[in-house]
């Protein structure tokens, strides 16, 4: 058995990790509220531009825009997203392990990445991969400049040929206690529907101009949408995480009092029966 000084530093120990866990949780649950509130502001936006451009796909000429030819895929890029810091629990974990297993069907030369977020860059370049682009540190200044820029670079990639179809692998915010592992396709834009369905249209002002002007908007929108999803995901992993985290630690804390209650209790009794001893010796 341990004596009682190990016991009490393990103690001490346990209490402080126990205070770290408990703070994170509250950074992490005042940093989910700002996130939750941005996403759910955003998320009708994107929805109502996401059904005009499948109205507006299906009656549309694939040679009108370089971002709607679809091309026989020969290399795939994807853009990860994933956060700069661990303790989120599977956070990070579920969107590594899901692009790798992507990665292995289409084969590791025929694939360019894009990692946003430290822990996904930091993975995959130990690994060999072919990191092309990499976003780090701006998650605390998180605005919509950022989704531009990163929308820019990964967009000019598809459209000088180095790439033929571009996925994001990212977590989508469905409650606190859970987020939703996505694969969705971001370039080129198609529509899978029926194209007889909508009938004909008349646009105002001509159907070039809107799609060039509404097609863009929508992929910045995107990848918006990309970023504060997963935002607000990792916050809620890391709140449950460490809330989750605090508790265990109060319960190794009440077992490691106990342990230390028997170690004295034995140590205590040792010395009785000494004192005991050495008395009847005495009269002896």
């Amino acid at each position: 058995m341990a004596n009682l000084k190990d016991i009490r530093d393990r103690i001490k120990s346990v209490k402080s990790i126990q205070q770290v866990t408990s703070a994170m949780r509250m950074v992490a649950a005042a940093k989910l509220r700002r996130a939750q509130e941005r996403m759910e502001q955003a998320r009708p936006y994107e929805q109502r531009l996401q059904e005009v451009i499948n109205n507006l796909l299906p009656d549309v000429n694939q040679d009108m825009l370089d971002l709607l030819q679809v091309r026989e895929v020969k290399r795939v890029g994807y853009l990860i997203v994933t956060s700069d810091r661990g303790l989120a629990g599977a956070f990070n974990t579920n969107v590594i392990k899901k692009v790798e297993s992507e990665i292995e069907e289409i084969g590791k030369k025929n694939t360019d990445l894009f990692c946003i977020g430290r822990k996904g860059r930091d993975h995959f370049k130990k690994r060999d991969y072919s990191v092309v682009l990499e976003y780090v540190e701006f998650w605390n200044e998180l605005d919509f400049p950022h989704a531009v820029t990163f929308g820019e670079s990964i967009i000019s990639h598809f459209l000088s040929g180095q790439v033929d179809e571009i996925r994001v692998v990212y977590n989508w915010f469905k409650n606190l206690g859970m987020q939703e592992l996505r694969v969705e396709k971001l370039l080129p834009l198609y529509y899978e529907g029926d194209k007889n369905h909508f009938g004909d249209h008349i646009y105002e002002p001509s159907k070039k101009e809107i799609v060039e002007s509404l097609i863009p908007r929508h992929l910045n929108v995107e990848m918006w949408k990309y970023l504060l999803e997963s935002f607000a995901s990792e916050m809620a992993a890391r709140m449950v995480a460490m809330e989750n985290a605090t508790e265990n630690a109060g319960e190794m804390i009440q077992s490691l009092q106990l342990q230390f209650n028997k170690a004295r209790q034995a140590s205590i009794t040792t010395e009785m029966l000494e004192i005991v001893g050495g008395a009847e010796a005495l009269a002896k």
